[in-house]
């Protein structure tokens, strides 16, 4: 199993339809946990990459009726050596 992590930030609080919907796509074998930061409008995803991919995520994520505006890097971003 290879864990891979996607963050995605989405544009207003997820409505019970839509946290149901997404609730509903943890029964996907390979998704492994939902986790949402209100505070920060994100949804980190994380998923077994063995069984599913990032473009399929992010499908089965917008399918659930979740606005996403984008994806998120989880990888910061790195200063600029002056040379």
């Amino acid at each position: 199993m290879t864990t891979v992590d996607l963050l995605f930030r989405y544009r207003l609080e997820p409505t019970e339809a839509v946290a149901a919907a997404l609730a509903r796509t943890r029964e996907i074998y390979g998704i492994r946990s939902l986790s949402f930061d209100s505070a920060a409008s994100t949804l980190r995803v994380e998923y077994d990459a063995t069984r599913l991919n990032a473009a399929t995520v992010t499908r089965l994520m917008k399918q659930s009726g979740l606005e996403i505006l984008d994806e998120v890097s989880l990888i910061p971003e790195q200063p600029v050596a002056a040379v």
